[in-house]
């Protein structure tokens, strides 16, 4: 891997390769495995980056400039994640590897608390968990989350929330503390209520009903709390009996928002999905093949059928697509920028 020659033991940077300490500076990884049940088989690689703000790529349509990722890989596990494509950038693999090789920013709430606190810094909001989620289980041991949290609210610096994980409940106090001094957006990421397609496409994550117990939590504390319904996955969870059931759940939660994203399939993410595609549904490799044939993205017909839907049936259970109060900014999945430049927004 491109940082094999950083680690701890190997004394720095022998091979005068210049790409790397680009990345982390020279003594900066450590590879840790640990045998206990929620851990088994997965590698993490603890790093000390160099810079944990992220400029969003300029062409990017997303409501933020700027993310703070402390992870990178995912043991989520969504077979449709579209950021697998960046685990290559450092020469890992973008399927089981992206599942099961987790890059650790050891550093980063001292990082951002250094960022935040630089005159040049202006106070913009900062976006988490629109690449990789922040509350994976790495995020369990290795508590990142709390120190960046806390930054962020001693500087009353705005910042949302993207997350599939019910441990951000953990920070719960946290969030309300920052609530009160700054503007805190937070969105649970429900795409389908679905459970058997749960157990298969998103294998890694905690059930759909538990993440809306997390919207439920969060609601009846006083944090508005929206859900990005993604990915409504085509011919697999865009029936109008599933939309339905699942915007009612979305309802019930006491959600203040549901916003709807069909699957896209960027490279990394697209070679991936299909192969899971073919053993689990092979019948519908051909109609991806079609839906997918200009790019990435569904047909613009498509994903307008799918927001009219879901927009209606929110209307129809009292939630609607936007409510007064809502936060400014919801969270969305970040773009990723091609080729080896994204390996700077480390």
């Amino acid at each position: 891997m491109r940082w094999e020659n950083l680690t701890v033991e190997s004394g720095g940077n022998p091979s005068g390769n210049p790409a790397n300490p680009a990345l982390f500076g020279a003594d900066a990884v450590t590879t840790r495995t640990f045998d206990t049940p929620e851990f088994r088989g997965i590698t993490f690689h603890e790093i000390r980056a160099r810079s944990i703000v992220n400029r969003v790529p300029g062409a990017s349509r997303m409501p933020f400039e700027w993310t703070v990722n402390p992870y990178r890989g995912c043991s989520h596990a969504c077979v449709y994640c579209f950021a697998r494509k960046t685990h290559s950038y450092l020469d890992l693999d973008t399927g089981l590897g992206f599942d099961s090789q987790i890059v650790v920013k050891v550093n980063a709430p001292e990082l951002l608390r250094r960022q935040l606190g630089s005159r040049r810094w202006l106070g913009e909001h900062i976006a988490m968990g629109t690449n990789v989620d922040c509350y994976q289980r790495a995020e369990g041991r290795y508590q990142l989350m709390p120190g960046i949290i806390a930054a962020l609210r001693d500087h009353a610096n705005p910042f949302s929330i993207l997350t599939k994980g019910t441990l951000i409940l953990r920070d719960l106090d946290l969030l309300k503390q920052a609530a009160a001094v700054t503007e805190v957006g937070i969105s649970v990421s429900v795409g389908f209520t679905d459970l058997d397609l749960w157990r298969t496409v998103e294998p890694g994550t905690p059930a759909p009903e538990r993440r809306l117990d997390v919207v439920r939590a969060l609601s009846g504390h006083g944090i508005d709390c929206g859900v990005l319904m993604a990915p409504v996955i085509p011919f697999l969870g865009d029936d109008p009996s599933q939309l339905r059931a699942t915007v009612r759940a979305i309802a019930a939660s006491g959600a203040t928002s549901v916003t709807p994203l069909v699957l896209h399939l960027r490279p990394g993410a697209r070679e991936w999905f299909m192969s899971w595609l073919a053993h689990h549904h092979p019948h519908l490799v051909r109609r991806y093949e079609r839906l997918y044939a200009e790019g990435s993205y569904a047909p613009k017909w498509y994903q307008r059928r799918i927001t009219r839907q879901v927009h209606e049936l929110a209307e129809e259970y009292g939630i609607g697509p936007t409510r007064a109060g809502m936060p400014r900014r919801v969270p969305v999945p970040e773009p990723v920028a091609p080729g080896p430049t994204q390996l700077t927004l480390l």
